[in-house]
């Protein structure tokens, strides 16, 4: 079978099917996203959160617990399947000038290519253990705002992602894989390997969006290929 074509009935497949999350839906903040990237042929997403703190009832609860408890921020990440390879390396350019760093990029052995977007930007502190409460109620408001600051700032990121991703489909095809989707009339989206490069700071870029794509997690696995059962 035609290589699109068979991407074509994965597609179909995928999206026919029934939301198996416990929401039963895709979360509001990732919405556009997800909807951009069906619109278009050469993607399809298999699955996405678009970030979660998880809670517990107050301090009350914490002291009841006869068992472990964690704190836990979960951020964005989405699972896109996508018809080439070139198509991959595009969506993953896209992601790293985003903020998303830990993103990769998996080829099957039927030739099914998968791209992750990920973070490093995540959560998770031990409250109790074996029902005794190890920290205070000071710390954990302390904690509180931390995750409550982590999730503003990844949707800052979902919303950078839908941009530069629009941007980038505006602009195909794109022959360099890993290049910087640099344009004066989207500053937003350009990013700046430090550990490849030293220059002098681009004046089209403004201070405060630098400081938000350097400050977060640092760049992690580029792409990864590997092997795996479909």
């Amino acid at each position: 079978m035609d290589r699109g074509a068979e991407f074509g009935r994965w597609k179909a497949q995928s999206l026919s099917k029934a939301d198996l999350s416990r929401k039963g839906s895709v979360d509001e903040d990732a919405v556009a996203v997800v909807e951009l990237l069906n619109s278009r042929e050469e993607f399809f997403t298999t699955s996405s959160c678009a970030g979660r703190i998880l809670l517990l009832d107050g301090m009350a609860a914490l002291q009841g617990a006869t068992s472990s408890a964690v704190l836990k921020f979960e951020p964005f990440i989405l699972h896109v399947q996508c018809r080439t390879l070139q198509d991959a390396q595009t969506l993953h350019s896209v992601a790293i000038d985003s903020g998303f760093r830990n993103s990769g990029i998996t080829v099957g052995k039927r030739g099914k290519t998968m791209m992750a977007v990920r973070s490093t930007h995540g959560l998770e502190v031990p409250l109790s253990h074996k029902g005794k409460l190890m920290v205070t109620e000071e710390y954990i408001e302390f904690l509180l705002t931390i995750a409550n600051q982590k999730m503003e700032e990844n949707k800052k990121r979902i919303e950078r992602f839908y941009n530069c991703l629009q941007h980038a489909i505006e602009r195909k095809p794109i022959s360099n894989s890993h290049s910087e989707i640099k344009e004066k009339n989207n500053p937003i989206c350009t990013h700046k390997n430090k550990r490849n490069r030293e220059k002098a700071p681009d004046p089209s870029v403004p201070e405060d969006t630098e400081k938000e794509l350097d400050s977060g997690d640092g760049l992690g696995i580029g792409a990864v290929f590997s092997s795996e059962d479909d």
